[in-house]
């Protein structure tokens, strides 16, 4: 398939007091055009970072963006401002994301304003109703403010104002985590309906997995900067191969008693991201850590078609010779 995105080795260092935060390092996937990437991870894994080191919201350590065949890495000031209209970003707080003094109609005029994408007025406003009609919102309400509406519906806002310069790949930094459960629900079939229908390409950025299953083609799982495992979405679920892996799965909540998994709690320190140490940073939690894991870097390797492990050991856990 026609890539869209294309990551290779993306790094994200933080300079702090006692050295280099590794937020991202030596990331690389890439993403067919109209699919969705899901990342997930604890907190503080680097995973919101990820997406907005992307969109060069923050500037990149190293590495390389490639859109649809341009390296945008190096791109100026100027040259950014233009692939704007290619590449936008939902964030998770729809609140804090809505600035409180415009009303929901000039929040999503906004963008139209700033790209002069419509010679007239009229034709903005015909623009702003299209868009609210097409996330859900009704017209009575273009002349209300943030604070009027609930959680969901100004997730709507915010997304008609991603949407509003048509752009064809949106960072979806956890859109409905700060969502009441029903509401994630409308939200996120919102969002696959929008992606169907206009063709959209998402990274869609989690701590859940059960709505990253929902939305996603694949899915990275990540720690402490790095992808610890990369696999299309069926088969993480049915055969995941890294042991952080297995243990966020088996934190998935289910209704269904007879297939509930045995929730499996990490013990040991957390590694820092400050001037990591080599070898895997999930050794001091892994039950099945060797001396191998902690003395070298262990990079991701590809098993199968499509489906990669930084893991010494997965040969054992698929065979079933490892457990928890």
């Amino acid at each position: 398939m026609d890539k869209l995105l294309e990551i290779r080795n993306l790094k994200e260092y933080f300079t702090v007091p006692s050295g280099n935060l590794h937020a991202v390092d030596n990331v690389s996937f890439s993403i067919n055009r109209g699919e969705t990437m899901g990342v997930v991870g604890e907190s503080g894994c680097g995973k919101s970072t990820l997406g907005r080191v992307i969109l060069r919201l923050h500037e990149p350590t190293a590495g390389q963006i490639i859109y649809d065949g341009m390296d945008i890495t190096s791109f100026n000031n100027n040259e950014m401002r233009l692939m704007c209209r290619y590449m936008q970003i939902i964030f998770q707080d729809p609140y804090a994301s809505l600035d409180p003094r415009y009303t929901i109609s000039q929040t999503i005029e906004e963008p139209l304003k700033i790209h002069k994408l419509y010679s007239s007025e009229s034709e903005r406003k015909a623009r702003v109703h299209e868009l609210m009609e097409m996330v859900g919102l009704s017209e009575r309400t273009m002349n209300a403010y943030p604070h009027e509406f609930d959680g969901g519906r100004r997730q709507r806002v915010v997304i008609a104002r991603a949407l509003a310069i048509s752009p064809k790949f949106v960072v979806c930094d956890e859109p409905v985590s700060a969502l009441d459960v029903s509401v994630q629900a409308q939200i996120l079939n919102l969002m696959i309906e929008l992606q169907e229908k206009l063709g959209l390409t998402y990274i869609f950025i989690s701590h859940d997995l059960s709505v990253i299953k929902h939305i996603s083609n694949n899915i990275a799982v990540m720690y402490l900067g790095e992808f610890v495992e990369m696999s299309p979405k069926n088969e993480i679920f049915s055969k995941p191969l890294h042991p952080y892996t297995i243990a966020l799965l088996s934190a998935i909540p289910s209704v269904n008693l007879a297939a509930r998994k045995k929730r499996i709690i990490l013990k040991g320190e957390i590694s820092s991201p400050v001037n990591p140490k080599t070898g895997c940073r999930f050794a001091p939690r892994c039950p099945f850590a060797i001396e191998a894991c902690i003395s070298a870097d262990i990079p991701l390797t590809e098993v199968s078609t499509g489906h990669s492990v930084a893991c010494l050991r997965y040969k054992e856990l698929l065979a079933g010779e490892l457990k928890f």
